[in-house]
């Protein structure tokens, strides 16, 4: 039952999570990000590589899961078999994501997920000691690159940081997944290794559980703090432009502060999360955004498909109203969740979800 109970709190954060996303997302695509009542602005954007963070750390985590008996048995078969399968699954995601960026869908996370899960393969057998190390340098490089290298080489168009002009090139490929597209691995892949990490606890221990909750909360709020200090202090000196690429914690440009915060906030939600599913595993409510959870990969594929679709036809892609585009979100949030119910019935996984099973195993 505990087992079972911990999967359901999974599940329930992911299903907020791509509520989280499908706000950035409608928001960004419908150009509406600053059209809109100012505490509308301030709710919407507290959302901004949060959403995302969440989701690659619930992916470390599942990958951490899903490899933790293999890893225990010190078997090199077992653990082999395991790496195949991972290794199976990054390349489906992987085509999955590079086929949605065909259709112009550049905020694309699916390709990013691939190449997360390629590398998680390798480490499922790391010592956490080693996953600290190798988390701590990857975000380190990541802001000595930012301050070395261009980074908004590869972008233009008329909407900033919505076309990567050489994407299809091998230097913007490589640029773009490494250094400077959406979620790069300099410094993304630091979440997928919190998600190891954290994969491995115990989690039938409430007293570790309340422990995280109360560093992941103190870790957002004093990096949140020191944000703001940081600003206020060199603005005089430095000038806005500067002190936002240093010293803010939105994910573009994801700096230090950033990646900590959004881990604090990721950690915190997911272990409310397992709180509140354990205490309501019988709310009809729980259950239906528990069973959206789980079908995340076929919604992230339906919000770019069918969701930007109806945005196309209806000819309200661009200059739009935040109030539109909020609304839209969640009124597409409960269409998914009315599918996954429905589905749910028939199918113990999202379609998209059971092809890949089928395919990758």
């Amino acid at each position: 039952m505990e087992v079972s109970k911990r999967l359901i709190g999974l599940d329930f954060a992911r299903a907020w999570a791509l509520f989280g996303m499908l706000i950035v997302n409608f928001i960004v695509i419908t150009n509406a990000e600053h059209n809109g009542p100012a505490w509308l602005i301030t709710v919407t954007s507290l959302f901004q590589g949060r959403a995302s963070a969440l989701f690659v750390l619930l992916a470390g985590i599942g990958i951490s899961l899903m490899s933790r008996k293999a890893v225990a048995s010190h078997d090199k078969t077992k653990i082999r078999v395991v790496r195949q399968m991972i290794w199976k699954r990054s390349l489906f995601l992987f085509v999955i994501g590079l086929l949605l960026y065909v259709m112009e869908w550049t905020g694309d996370i699916l390709h990013y997920y691939g190449v997360y899960l390629f590398m998680a393969a390798v480490l499922i057998t790391v010592r956490d000691r080693i996953l600290y190390g190798l988390g701590a340098a990857i975000l380190i490089t990541a802001q000595c690159l930012q301050l070395v290298f261009d980074t908004f080489k590869g972008w233009g168009g008329p909407v900033p940081f919505m076309h990567y002009v050489d994407f299809w090139t091998l230097e913007g490929f490589v640029r773009n997944l490494f250094f400077n597209g959406y979620h790069p691995i300099f410094p993304w892949f630091c979440f997928f290794i919190i998600g190891l990490l954290i994969g491995r606890i115990d989690f039938h221990n409430k007293a570790l559980r309340m422990k995280l909750l109360i560093i992941g909360a103190s870790v957002t709020i004093t990096m949140e703090l020191l944000s703001k200090m940081l600003t206020v202090l060199f603005i005089p000196s430095m000038g806005s432009e500067s002190v936002k690429f240093l010293f803010s914690t939105g994910p573009i440009l994801p700096n230090v502060l950033y990646i900590l915060s959004a881990s604090g906030s990721a950690i915190a939600f997911l272990i409310l999360s397992l709180f509140l599913t354990e205490k309501y595993d019988k709310s009809w409510f729980i259950n239906v955004i528990v069973q959206t959870g789980q079908l995340t990969l076929t919604h992230y594929v339906s919000h770019v498909v069918i969701g930007i679709g109806v945005l196309i036809a209806l000819n309200r892609l661009e200059n739009q109203s935040l109030i539109f585009a909020s609304i839209y979100s969640f009124c597409f949030f409960l269409f998914s969740i009315l599918c996954s119910v429905l589905w749910r019935k028939r199918f113990s996984r999202g379609p998209i979800e059971l092809l890949m099973r089928k395919i990758t195993g």
